[in-house]
């Protein structure tokens, strides 16, 4: 099962961790492990290209494991567009759990 913590603090997104394997097909054709590596990567380089935020990034080399965490934003607009993205990960993520929540459980802490 893949979990996926979300922290928050004042009501924002500071940090996201993602752990495990979904399981849920043979290796190389596991819709949901897909389908969440293509969610959360997508958010993480939009954040990099887009916000130029310098993320705290930790990764597995196989897989199974991603930890990113957001540095101090001073800039209301870059604070404010990070957090749309975060959330539009989150909303992404919680479409995949709401469909396949045998693979997928999502924490908000």
């Amino acid at each position: 099962m893949i979990t996926v913590k979300v922290f928050r603090e004042n009501n924002k997104i500071t940090a996201f961790e993602l752990s495990g394997h979904a399981n849920s097909g043979p290796y190389g054709y596991d819709l949901v492990c897909a389908g969440v590596s293509a969610v959360s990567f997508g958010a993480v380089n939009a954040i990099l290209k887009l916000c130029d935020i310098d993320l705290h990034i930790e990764q597995a080399e196989e897989g199974g494991y991603l930890y990113v965490k957001l540095p101090p934003i001073d800039d209301k607009k870059q604070q404010n567009n990070t957090q749309l993205l975060l959330e539009g990960m989150l909303v992404s993520l919680r479409t995949i759990e709401r469909d396949y929540s045998e693979f997928i459980k999502i924490l908000v802490q």
